[in-house]
């Protein structure tokens, strides 16, 4: 009787193991790029890890940085990584040059995207029309300076009036700062911390958001690979459910958020990167279309506007994509779900 009674015991003691064991061998790994580094506006991506959202739905997640779009495209499109998050304007011209590769839009996240043109009230710079006569200090591969051919149509503005300067990212806000140029392209959640930070005074600086300037483009999303997305369905979807979560969350309380991002960036400071969260999510995630039509989703007709928009900076080596070419939404959480609340 001893002796089975310690066979029983034992077995008892190993359930909680065997049952991890079982848990943790029907785990879906997902590895998800992001567009850069590991900085405020992750939270929502980082939260689900500490409230054990993505664990609910039998995800094994594991998210890394990034050089910036291009590079979480080729990973996602090689397969390397399952999901990833990028400009879907560099998705487009992406998939214009690689029309057979694996990868869509499975979330819009950033319903107006971060281009801008900043430049500084002391020189002259406030409004559009303020670059004719100007130096407009840019970098060749900046994805803000992609757009700059359609800003300028849209605002009117005489290129041949505006001194286009090359520089390369390091020297962008530096160059600005010390007035060896009038204004610069960039992303605005970097180039005016980035500012602030080398001490121009805030109210120097002029942020033009193309966004607010006519640009009808559509900026960060997620994305997934489709040959993961069509053999675990239901994965991809479980993803978007914790990552609604965790979206919803950081956008009620930021501050609470920021610390996700904090403890996987040593070097990253509170105020600077919840300054960094606030204004991606006040200029670029909540909007008055999301508002309106919930998280995740993509307009067609506003899409339509956006790529003749696209036309006018890039020429299409094949013929314009549709919307379903891109972009494919029967992943997306029920809209009760997304509902902005």
């Amino acid at each position: 009787m001893v002796a089975h009674r310690k066979r029983w015991w034992a077995w008892i003691a190993l359930l909680p193991a065997l049952l991890t064991t079982d848990v943790r061998a029907a785990e879906t790994s997902v590895s998800l790029s992001l567009d850069y580094e590991i900085d405020g506006r992750a939270a929502p991506f980082l939260l689900p890890f500490d409230k054990g959202y993505y664990k609910a739905e039998g995800l094994n997640v594991a998210i890394e940085p990034a050089s910036g779009s291009l590079e979480t495209i080729e990973r996602v499109a090689s397969g390397s990584y399952e999901m990833g998050l990028a400009d879907i304007n560099a998705l487009i011209k992406f998939r214009d040059t690689k029309r057979d590769a694996p990868i869509k839009v499975i979330f819009m996240l950033y319903n107006r995207p971060p281009f801008a043109v900043i430049g500084r009230k002391s020189r002259g710079v406030s409004q559009p029309k303020d670059l004719e006569g100007k130096i407009l200090g840019a970098p060749a591969a900046d994805g803000a300076y992609a757009q700059w051919p359609i800003f300028a149509r849209v605002n009117n503005i005489d290129v041949s009036k505006v001194k286009i300067e090359i520089v390369s990212f390091p020297v962008r806000e530096p160059m600005l700062a010390a007035g060896q140029v009038d204004a610069i392209t960039g992303l605005s959640y970097f180039s005016y911390i980035d500012l602030k930070d080398k001490g121009v005074p805030v109210d120097d600086i002029a942020v033009l958001l193309m966004a607010d300037y006519g640009v009808e483009l559509y900026g960060n999303a997620i994305i997934v690979n489709s040959k993961f997305a069509d053999e675990h369905p239901e994965a991809v979807k479980g993803f978007l459910v914790a990552f609604m979560k965790g979206l919803k969350e950081t956008v009620k309380q930021p501050a609470m958020a920021i610390g996700s991002v904090l403890k996987r960036n040593a070097d990253a400071r509170k105020d600077v990167e919840l300054e960094r969260l606030t204004m991606a999510i006040r200029e670029n995630m909540i909007t008055p279309e999301v508002k309106a039509n919930g998280y995740g989703e993509i307009d067609e007709q506003r899409f339509n506007r956006a790529l003749e928009q696209m036309t006018l900076a890039y020429k299409f080596k094949a013929a314009k994509p549709k919307l379903e070419d891109i972009f494919d939404p029967s992943f997306l959480p029920p809209a009760t779900v997304r509902k902005y609340n």
